[in-house]
């Protein structure tokens, strides 16, 4: 068992390093690293839908897609995050109460009544501290899971609070759960990096095969061909959600504005205006130029600034047109 303790704190980095570690190396792993603030979306769903967009930006948190199913979850320097990649027999490799029952132990031997519940989460008084998630390809298996152990709780409720947007698909949904920091239910007090020394320090007494891997110059440069290959990307973290359709509706100067969109593979389908606002021109031309435009800010922009608005809208600017559109 290689043990890494990997110090990045980079988003994109360590979803490619999971990645990286689980397609180049035959040896078992774990892993213990900590993200700055970030939203993991699951493999299977739609972005858009479970993020607050308006907050992302404003406070410039980054979204990234795991190799992983499930729900989105929030990442800060108060979450600790852990990965075991295994090799074994395929039929047995899925065992979520294995991978978390180290987590268990430790937080049990601190007096912490942790408990085990549902399909893949980790409970303390009936609130959540850790969910996870696994992947499996032949005889492979990476199960990664969450510690809250002190992170910022506003932070996390206001990033994942999806506003006033309508969604239709078939992406998989995240369900919201009571949520709490282990640090607030332990009776020695302990910092998060005491924390992750008492997790690492477990994994290597617990396995007598365990040895401390450095990740190497030659790691860290095909981690980063993958970050800018895939896991930074656009097309990665948002275009690959599944269709959907979109509505929101905005109040403007000009009046009550609704976008309806269909979207497929990040790109527009089909745009429609709705509401009961004033135009001068028929919009029906602004319309079809969102037709196979990514849903991405940037792209939106550069169509609504080949138009004068204002021979189209009456009272409704480029701000109202993006903030219907997210």
């Amino acid at each position: 068992m290689l043990c890494i303790l990997n110090n990045s704190t980079e988003p994109y980095f360590n979803l490619a390093a999971e990645e990286y570690f689980f397609n180049n190396f035959s040896e078992n792993i774990f892993m213990l690293w900590r993200n700055s603030p970030a939203i993991i979306v699951g493999k299977h769903q739609n972005t858009l839908a479970e993020i607050n967009y308006d907050y992302v930006k404003e406070n410039n948190i980054k979204v990234v897609r795991r190799m992983t199913g499930g729900g989105a979850v929030f990442h800060d320097l108060g979450n600790i995050n852990f990965t075991f990649i295994e090799t074994g027999e395929s039929e047995k490799l899925v065992d979520f109460r294995k991978y978390v029952q180290p987590i268990l132990d430790i937080l049990l031997k601190l007096g912490v009544n942790a408990k085990f519940e549902g399909r893949n989460d980790l409970t303390i008084d009936g609130k959540k501290f850790s969910g996870n998630a696994e992947h499996v390809y032949k005889n492979r298996i990476l199960h990664h899971g969450t510690i809250l152990f002190s992170a910022k709780m506003s932070d996390l409720s206001q990033a994942l609070n999806v506003k006033d947007v309508k969604y239709t698909d078939k992406a998989v949904k995240s369900v919201r759960s009571r949520v709490t920091n282990v640090s607030e239910h332990l009776q020695t007090p302990l910092t998060v990096l005491e924390f992750i020394n008492l997790v690492f320090n477990h994994i290597l007494e617990m396995y007598e095969d365990a040895k401390i891997y450095e990740i190497t110059e030659e790691d860290i440069k095909k981690i980063n061909e993958l970050v800018e290959k895939k896991y930074s990307t656009w097309e990665w973290n948002f275009g690959y959600s599944p269709e959907y359709n979109f509505s929101k509706s905005v109040r403007t100067e000009g009046g009550t504005l609704e976008v309806s969109m269909f979207v497929e593979n990040g790109v527009i389908q089909r745009l429609r205006f709705y509401g009961d606002f004033f135009t001068h021109k028929d919009i029906t031309e602004i319309e079809e130029a969102f037709v196979s435009i990514p849903h991405k800010e940037e792209e939106i922009k550069q169509v609504l600034s080949r138009y004068n608005l204002d021979d189209y809208f009456f009272n409704i600017n480029q701000n109202d047109i993006l903030s219907a559109m997210f």
